[in-house]
């Protein structure tokens, strides 16, 4: 007899393990199955060992600085293996922690490749059925290959190919301008690679706001990291232990350079294709699961969460998904989906940028009437205390009564400023309450007070 539960989760990412313990709080009986470990992508190829080659990158690039007070480090014996290393025991200890929440909650984590096989009813490795009165799929999603640039992980890498190589090489292509790609950027231009980025749109993080992506252009284009936009890599060839890749700009201008690797990073496909999606009828548009209100599919008590739907790729996007929907299942009052205005994004590089709401491009596109309020970090005196001068706020606001439309930082700790203001937003305030609220001097976050004294016309240090 095939056991039988309150939910079952597929996939143990962000989307997954967070629905799975949020479900067994609730009360449910919940079962979690994954084929690899627990956490996911983000967790074991994705976030989390990045932000520690991040950390590791940022350390590296302080040694020009230590020098500027007298202090020499021998960078002769530096070994990129150790700083892998360290992306990979950060990788294992926090999958080993989602691991201990699982069983901590009661969660019966099984292991294998789990498929729809009938309604209420998911099948493991062609065997082992198991029945539940909801499903929450949360498979997430894979890099995404195109054209004549076939991963091998070797010499034309993905996201996961990058975080794992052992040893840097002298020289790398990133095809793709977006947060995976300037991350990776960053992480190799600080230990010495020659990066060159390459992006098909107009400009690098084309999702963000012009103004702030323009601060990390600038800053990128000052440390040695070459940018091509409006140009596409149309082939390579392998040639003496090189690869050369053509180019083509919008233009139609032509060019040819060679490098030692390549990284591919122009987007993420939805793991959809084999999970039974089909058997079930369950709708999907090229490729990502149509879904409803509190991301319920087209067939009664299947949900889905993550990087399956049409909704930002992001593990916390993916976790609160979850969430909504397991607290719908159990009955509990909970929106109907997450209020895309509020959802914050952030990428990590140096300086970091980070933003919710709308673009000035966006509303300008939507003809909506529209103030903006821009401060820059060197106006708040930690930045200059720190050495972190580069980058600015922005601040969208509504000029009849002030309601945020968005925020837009670039600069230091900008992944962390942003929540300021979209607390602020989510809890219906305005530039004026940001901007008559005291705060710690010196920060950095009067940088954001600063810009909401901005929109009220009152800057001190502008």
């Amino acid at each position: 007899m095939a056991q039988s539960y309150d939910l079952i989760v597929i996939g143990a990412g962000p989307g997954g393990y967070v629905g799975a313990i949020r479900a067994s709080q609730l009360g449910m009986k919940v079962a979690v199955i994954e084929k690899d470990k627990p956490g996911g992508v983000c967790l074991n190829i994705g976030c989390i060992p990045s932000k520690t080659l991040i950390n590791e990158a940022n350390q590296f690039a302080t040694i020009p600085r230590l020098k500027e007070v007298g202090i020499k480090i021998d960078t002769q014996e530096f070994d990129y293996k150790k700083v892998f290393k360290k992306s990979r025991n950060a990788a294992d200890t926090l999958s080993s922690g989602v691991n201990y929440l699982l069983k901590k909650n009661k969660i019966n984590l099984i292991s294998g490749t789990g498929v729809l096989s009938a309604q209420g009813e998911v099948t493991v490795d062609g065997s082992d059925t198991y029945q539940a009165k909801n499903i929450l799929l949360a498979t997430g999603s894979r890099p995404r290959e195109i054209p004549g640039f076939k991963f091998d992980e070797t010499d034309v890498l993905s996201s996961t190919g990058a975080l794992l190589m052992e040893s840097l090489p002298k020289s790398i292509l990133i095809l793709g301008g977006g947060a995976i790609g300037v991350e990776f950027a960053h992480i190799l231009n600080a230990f010495g690679v020659r990066v060159h980025i390459v992006e098909m749109l107009e400009r690098i993080l084309p999702l963000e706001d012009a103004e702030t992506a323009q601060v990390l252009h600038k800053s990128f284009t000052g440390r040695g990291i070459a940018i091509d936009t409006s140009v596409k890599a149309t082939a390579m060839k392998r040639s003496r232990g090189k690869l050369s890749v053509s180019f083509e700009s919008k233009d139609g201008a032509t060019s040819t350079k060679s490098y030692d690797k390549i990284l591919v990073v122009t987007g993420r496909v939805p793991n959809t294709g084999d999970i039974g999606l089909d058997k079930l009828g369950i709708a999907a548009d090229q490729g990502f699961i149509v879904a409803g209100d509190y991301y319920q599919t087209s067939v009664p008590g299947i949900y889905a969460c993550g990087d399956m739907l049409p909704s930002p790729m992001l593990a916390h996007v993916a976790s609160k998904e979850a969430e909504i929907a397991v607290e719908h299942m159990a009955g509990k009052h909970t929106p109907a989906a997450i209020d895309p205005a509020t959802i914050p994004g952030a990428v990590y590089c140096e300086p970091q940028v980070a933003s919710f709401g709308m673009t000035e491009e966006q509303v300008k596109e939507r003809n909506i009437d529209y103030k903006k309020a821009v401060f820059p970090y060197r106006g708040a005196g930690k930045s200059v205390a720190i050495g972190h001068t580069e980058g600015i706020v922005k601040i969208i606001y509504g000029p009849a009564h002030g309601e945020l439309l968005g925020c837009h930082l670039a600069g230091a700790e900008a992944t962390e400023l942003i929540h300021e203001v979209l607390l602020a937003k989510t809890a219906e305030l305005l530039p004026e309450d940001v901007a008559t609220m005291i705060h710690a001097h010196p920060t950095l976050s009067e940088a954001v007070m600063e810009a909401a004294r901005t929109a009220e016309g009152w800057a001190i240090h502008a």
